[in-house]
């Protein structure tokens, strides 16, 4: 089963692509998408990487959580489910 994880404070230079490869160092990624402005395609500063396992998606978590990227402090953690 995958594991949805949230990923915030990056930069608006970091693609989805960017965003795939820095998880794939820490298991199977399955789905990377950077939030992009609808009306601009400018990035939001934020995305969301679904994982495999749970396993991977715990190691990168600790991993990346605080990690600085690009001279920005990452907030990395489980993404929680979107209520409607």
């Amino acid at each position: 089963m995958s594991t949805n994880i949230y990923v915030g404070n990056l930069t608006f230079n970091t693609t989805s692509a960017d965003l795939r490869k820095m998880f794939a160092e820490h298991g199977e990624v399955t789905k990377a998408q950077v939030v992009e402005d609808r009306d601009t395609g400018r990035s939001r500063g934020f995305g969301f990487v679904e994982m495999a396992s749970s396993e991977a998606a715990n190691k990168a978590i600790g991993a990346l959580n605080g990690k600085s990227v690009d001279g920005r402090q990452l907030t990395v953690n489980l993404a929680k489910e979107r209520s409607r």
